[in-house]
């Protein structure tokens, strides 16, 4: 299997490898500034009693889901340090939306927006799956057996690839 030209697979060339097969970061630097925006979404599912708990303000941890915003804002603003291929972004906004689905499920819903010559997908989606990780961590002592995900981009703007809208 050669590794010429950023190929490892015969006929197919990869963005985030250089010529040798090694991994690389893009060049985005001759790219124009644009306005863009993704949204990302997943949920926590988890027991009636320990949801019942969060909702009414009744965990040791305190306010579960103004600490898990906090959480995944800031993740998204990190999101460069985590990923290691990723361009660090000074993103301009984040917001995290949570909707309380009785009898166990939390939906949540994060849009991150910059100006910028790449995307902002991977910070939406870092900062839903922070913010469900922090449910999670403020709930274990109720429920052991919670289940984070699915996590998925739901819409994206901006850029050279255009719009993209998951179906329903």
């Amino acid at each position: 299997m050669g590794r010429r030209s950023g190929r490892i697979v015969p006929g197919k060339t990869f963005s985030h490898l250089d010529r040798a097969g090694r991994a690389r970061m893009v060049d985005v630097s001759a790219k124009r500034p644009t306005l863009r925006t993704a949204v990302a979404a997943g949920c926590v599912t988890l027991s009636p009693e320990a949801l019942r708990r969060l909702v009414g303000g009744r965990l040791a941890k305190g306010d579960v889901l103004s600490v898990a915003r906090v959480a995944g804002i800031q993740a998204a603003k990190r999101t460069g340090e985590l990923i290691p291929l990723c361009h660090p972004l000074g993103v301009d906004w984040v917001d995290i939306e949570f909707e309380v689905r009785p009898p166990e499920r939390i939906e949540i819903r994060a849009t991150a927006r910059v100006a910028a010559r790449t995307g902002v997908e991977m910070e939406a989606l870092t900062a839903v799956t922070i913010a469900a990780l922090t449910v999670y961590d403020m709930c274990k002592s109720v429920d052991r057996t919670i289940t984070l995900g699915p996590f998925r981009l739901e819409s994206k703007t901006g850029g050279r690839s255009g719009p993209f809208r998951r179906r329903p």
